[in-house]
């Protein structure tokens, strides 16, 4: 009896196992009942898909039959869609119709969000609300500390995302106000900063593009956002390709995946071929041995080597600069990128070569002593910040150590670091069989 019990634990615990490589299913959580209950109330029909907990990525969607390349994975009715047209017919609609200037489509997906999240029980949109993140890891949300640790120029754009949603609070704050009479408490603390920041999060990282025509009652910024619930629980892969687009005569927004996927396995979406500090600065994730990553080497680091005393120095840095070669310069997995390198011959073009330097944009070798020199940059650069991304790991180590808070967010940064890292150790192997190649 003894043995039988050990053996069925044995297969109790693999099939556990078993289960949590798959995903954990959560469709009996009485969140997901009730928002399955309530889209199919709109018109969904049950799908082959079931909310389930990941290890990798969290909580997602898992299919419960194998997946044909081609498959329709989900079909969302319009009448769950969120769009701006949900918010015009709702009591906000005249507020917005009457506001002068015009607010965006954006501001208005945002006001209503914060409106029916405080509406709380009386919200027709509850079983949706119910099941959107509580906070995010866009960089707007990050402290300080934590922001100062990303690499550039992903720091830059964290501040500017940052400015812009508090300008965008500021500019708010009159049309906020002129909605007072639709609630008891005083829309200052129902609208405040926080609370625009957590929709503008919720819009940033989950609405599907979905083009609409331009109405007089919103400013001229494109209205193409939709928020679809369920079929956001999808969660990005690199390595998938899917057709997502609203189906006109179905009246529905569907995807379709052109990718296989196994009974009980995560269904991806790909929200495009994106590197890690975009996904980061939209979505508030990183994807693990993601094939798009990319190191971007800052134009302070391409000067630091090479000699301030050269003549021709301004007049490179001018061609650079007037032929866009300042920007976009990266270290991938495949090694330094082609605009990196010819960025580095452009500068290491010896006075009497400096004529050539249309050839160098072109392409053309100029020189086995220029090619040398570019190589050898490269091979510093790339040292260098293999060095101060190791630098940072170590500093992310302690700050994990000392500050408990804010071990979620630096785990994100740290996760973002390590991939960079492994960039910067596969390019400096290539740099090193280039180098030994022409010498």
């Amino acid at each position: 009896m003894k043995r039988n019990r050990g053996r069925t634990g044995r297969k109790r615990r693999r099939k556990r196992l078993q289960s949590f490589m798959h995903g954990v299913n959560c469709s009996h959580k009485l969140e997901y009942i009730k928002l399955k209950k309530w889209l199919k109330d709109r018109g969904f029909e049950d799908s082959n898909l079931r909310p389930a907990q990941f290890q990798d990525t969290g909580r997602g969607l898992m299919t419960t039959k194998a997946l044909q390349a081609g498959e329709l994975v989900i079909s969302l009715p319009e009448k769950c869609l969120l769009t701006t047209d949900t918010v015009l017919s709702s009591c906000l609609g005249e507020y917005i119709i009457k506001w002068k200037p015009p607010v965006s489509p954006l501001i208005a997906l945002c006001t209503f969000l914060i409106a029916e999240k405080h509406a709380g029980e009386k919200s027709l949109w509850k079983p949706y609300l119910d099941v959107l993140p509580k906070s995010y890891a866009c960089p707007v949300c990050l402290e300080q500390d934590v922001v100062s640790l990303l690499p550039e120029p992903l720091r830059s754009k964290a501040e500017e995302q940052r400015t812009m949603v508090h300008e965008l609070y500021t500019s708010s704050k009159a049309f906020f106000s002129s909605l007072q009479s639709l609630f008891a408490e005083n829309t200052g603390t129902i609208f405040n900063y926080s609370a625009l920041e957590w929709a503008w999060c919720t819009i940033n990282t989950r609405t599907i593009y979905m083009k609409h025509s331009q109405r007089e009652c919103f400013s001229l910024e494109p209205d193409v956002y939709a928020l679809a619930p369920y079929l956001d629980l999808l969660n990005h892969s690199p390595n998938v390709q899917v057709k997502a687009a609203f189906n006109e005569q179905a009246r529905s927004y569907e995807i379709q995946t052109n990718s296989q996927c196994k009974k009980y396995e995560e269904v991806f979406i790909c929200y495009g071929p994106h590197d890690n500090q975009r996904l980061l600065l939209e979505y508030g994730f990183v994807a693990i041995n993601n094939p798009h990553s990319t190191v971007y080497v800052s134009s302070d680091i391409l000067l630091k080597y090479f000699p301030p005393l050269d003549k021709q120095r301004d007049a490179k840095l001018s061609i650079l600069k007037d032929h866009d070669f300042l920007q976009n310069l990266t270290f991938g997995w495949d090694g330094p990128s082609w605009r990196l390198l010819t960025a580095l011959k452009l500068l290491s073009l010896g006075a009497d070569e400096f004529t050539c330097w249309r050839r160098v944009l072109l392409g053309d070798v100029i020189s086995a002593r220029n090619e040398q020199q570019a190589l050898n940059i490269t091979a510093k650069i790339c040292h260098f910040l293999a060095e101060e991304t190791q630098r940072v790991l170590l500093q992310i180590s302690q700050l994990k150590r000392d500050k408990e808070n804010l071990k979620k967010h630096l785990s994100l940064v740290e996760a973002l670091r390590l991939e960079d890292l492994k960039i910067l150790q596969k390019s400096a192997e290539i740099l090193c069989n280039l180098n030994a190649a022409t010498t």
